[in-house]
C-alpha cells in the first residue's frame, strides 16, 4: 500500500506529458485533468487514514535501502498540505474552464498547471534534499510559463523579475545543497539529521542553516518579496489564485521540515532569525496591505502577512506554536484560493482591479459579496471561522514561549489585515450600485461553484474544529520529534 505515495506526483506528470501530444483537444484536456485531481484527492484520504492507523508511510524507488535510493516519505504534516493543494487546485482548475481562455489553453495551460501540480506534491513527498531541489525546479518552471503566458508586455516584465530572483535562490540552494553533502556525506534528509545530532551543530552547521533560511525564505516570500507582488497581479485569476495558495507554501514546508528535522539543535539562533523574518515580514507585508487601492496588490500583500505569521508558529518552538502553524497553513491555502478567485469574478465584472472605481456589487451578486465577507474574517481570525484556531494557538505559542513582541506583532498586523479587507468590502460591495448588470462586463455563470466548495471548507474548518484536531496532533507531534521520521525511513534498518 505505501506504493499510492507516488500516485499524487506520478498521474499529474503523466498526464500533462500526454497533453502535449493532444494540444488542441481542449475539452479531453480539461475531463482527465479534472479526473487526476479528484483521484489525487482521494488517494490523498487514504494515504491519510493509514499515517493515522500505521504511522509514517514511506517507499524507497527501486527497492533500494534508505539512504542509498530516492525515497518518498508522507507523514501527517506533508499529506494534509498534499490533500489541501490537491482540493485547492482542483477548485482553481474548475474556475479556469469560464476564464483562463481558449489562447492559453491551446498553449499547454493543462499541462503546465499539472506540472505544477507535481512540483508541489513533489517537494511535500520528498525525503531527499536534491530531489527537494528537484521539485522545487518542476514547479518553477512551470511557474514560469504561467505568468508570461499570454505575453502582455506587463507580463514579460513581472516574468523577468521573477525569473532572476528564483534562479539566484536556485543557485545559492545548490551551494547549501553541497555544502550539506560536503559536511555530512549524504542528502537523505533523515540521515542529514541523524549526522548532524552525532557530529553537534556547529557554527559552520548554523551558518548553512541560515543559508538555507535565505534560499527558502525567498521563494517563501518572507521579508525579500520584492518579487511576489507583480508576479501574482498579471496572471489570469486561476493561475494568480492557485500561485498565492501554493507557491509561497512550498518554500513555507521547507523552512519548516528543514528546521525541525535536520537544523533544530541551536534554535536560540536559527529559530530567532525565523521570527525576526516573520516580524519584518508581516510589518511590511501589513504597510503593503493598506497603502494601495489596487485588489490584486492589496490581497498579495495578504499573501504576505500570512507567510510571516505562519512561521511565527515555527519560530516559538513550541507545541501549541507549531498547532497553530499547521492549522493557519492549512486554513490559509484554502482562504487564499478563495479570495483570489473572488477578486477575479470582480475584475471581471466590472473591468478594473481599482477599487475606487467600483461600488455596490452585492446589490447584484449578494452571495459573491457575502462569501468575501466570509473570506475576509476568516483570515482576519474572526470566531468560529477558519482562521481563529490558528491565530489563537499561534499567538499563545509566542506568549509560551516570551516572543511577546512577536505575538504582539501578529495581532497588529491582523488589524492591517482587517482594515485592507474591509476597505475592499466596504468600496467594492457597498454604496451606490455603478454598473447594472446589462453593463458589466463579464457574467458569474459557470465560477459560482468553486468558490462555494471553498467557503463551503472556511467554514468547515472553523465551526468542526475537532474532526481535523486529531491530524493535526499527529503532525505536529512528528515535527516536535524528528526520531519518529527518522525510524520510519529506516523501519528498523541499521543506520548507515
Amino acid at each position: 500500500m505505501n506504493n499510492l505515495l507516488i500516485w499524487p506526483v506520478i498521474m499529474p506528470l503523466i498526464a500533462g506529458l500526454i497533453f502535449i501530444l493532444f494540444r488542441n483537444h481542449i475539452r479531453l484536456q480539461r475531463i482527465i485533468s479534472l479526473i487526476v485531481m479528484v483521484l489525487v484527492s482521494g488517494i490523498s484520504i487514504i494515504i491519510i487514514g493509514q499515517i493515522k492507523n500505521n504511522g509514517i508511510q514511506t517507499l524507497q524507488l527501486g527497492g533500494w535501502q534508505a539512504p542509498y535510493g530516492i525515497g518518498l516519505v508522507g507523514d501527517m504534516f506533508s499529506m494534509l498540505l498534499v490533500l489541501t493543494s490537491s482540493i485547492v487546485s482542483l477548485c482553481c482548475l474548475l474556475f479556469s474552464f469560464k476564464t483562463i481562455g481558449q489562447g492559453r489553453e491551446k498553449h499547454y495551460f493543462y499541462s503546465l498547471f499539472l506540472f505544477l501540480i507535481t512540483g508541489v506534491n513533489g517537494s511535500f513527498l520528498t525525503g531527499d534534499l536534491f530531489n527537494l531541489y528537484v521539485f522545487f525546479e518542476i514547479l518553477l518552471l512551470a511557474s514560469y510559463v504561467l505568468v508570461s503566458l499570454g505575453g502582455g508586455k506587463l507580463q514579460l516584465r513581472e516574468t523577468m523579475k521573477y525569473v532572476i530572483i528564483n534562479v539566484l535562490s536556485s543557485a545559492f540552494f545548490l551551494i547549501g545543497i553541497a555544502y550539506i553533502y560536503s559536511l555530512t556525506g549524504t542528502l537523505n534528509l533523515a540521515h542529514i539529521s541523524v549526522r548532524i545530532a552525532e557530529a553537534g551543530q556547529d557554527g559552520f552547521i548554523t551558518t548553512v542553516a541560515l543559508l538555507f533560511l535565505l534560499v527558502f525564505g525567498i521563494k517563501a516570500g518572507l521579508f525579500l518579496f520584492y518579487w511576489l507582488p507583480g508576479s501574482y497581479q498579471v496572471p489570469p485569476a486561476a493561475i494568480s489564485a492557485l500561485f498565492a495558495a501554493l507557491l509561497t507554501k512550498v518554500g513555507i514546508y521547507a523552512i519548516i521540515r528543514m528546521f525541525t528535522l535536520v537544523f533544530y539543535h541551536e534554535p536560540e539562533i536559527t529559530h530567532t532569525m525565523i521570527g525576526v523574518l516573520a516580524a519584518l515580514t508581516m510589518i511590511l507585508g501589513g504597510i503593503g496591505a493598506i497603502g494601495y487601492w489596487d485588489i490584486s496588490r492589496i490581497l498579495t500583500y495578504n499573501v504576505i502577512i500570512g507567510s510571516g505569521f505562519i512561521l511565527a508558529g515555527l519560530a516559538t518552538f513550541t507545541s501549541f506554536g507549531l498547532l497553530g502553524t499547521v492549522y493557519y497553513l492549512v486554513h490559509d491555502m484554502i482562504t487564499k484560493a478563495l479570495i483570489f478567485l473572488i477578486a477575479g469574478v470582480i475584475i471581471y465584472l466590472t473591468g478594473t482591479r481599482n477599487i475606487k472605481e467600483m461600488s455596490g456589487l452585492i446589490r447584484n451578486h449578494p452571495y459573491l459579496g457575502w462569501m468575501f465577507f466570509i473570506a475576509a474574517l476568516a483570515l482576519i481570525g474572526i470566531p468560529p471561522l477558519s482562521g481563529f484556531i490558528g491565530k489563537v494557538f499561534i499567538t499563545r505559542g509566542s506568549f509560551e514561549a516570551e516572543y511577546y513582541w512577536l505575538g504582539a506583532i501578529g495581532l497588529i498586523t491582523s488589524l492591517m489585515i482587517l482594515y485592507s479587507l474591509m476597505k475592499i468590502f466596504m468600496n467594492v460591495f457597498w454604496g451606490e450600485t455603478i454598473l447594472s448588470e446589462d453593463e458589466e462586463k463579464g457574467s458569474t455563470k459557470g465560477l459560482i461553484l468553486p468558490l462555494v466548495l471553498l467557503t463551503a471548507l472556511t467554514i468547515a474548518l472553523g465551526i468542526g474544529p475537532e474532526w481535523i484536531h486529531s491530524y493535526v496532533e499527529i503532525a505536529v507531534d512528528g515535527l516536535m520529534d524528528p526520531e519518529v521520521y527518522i525510524e520510519a525511513v529506516f523501519a528498523g534498518n541499521d543506520i548507515p
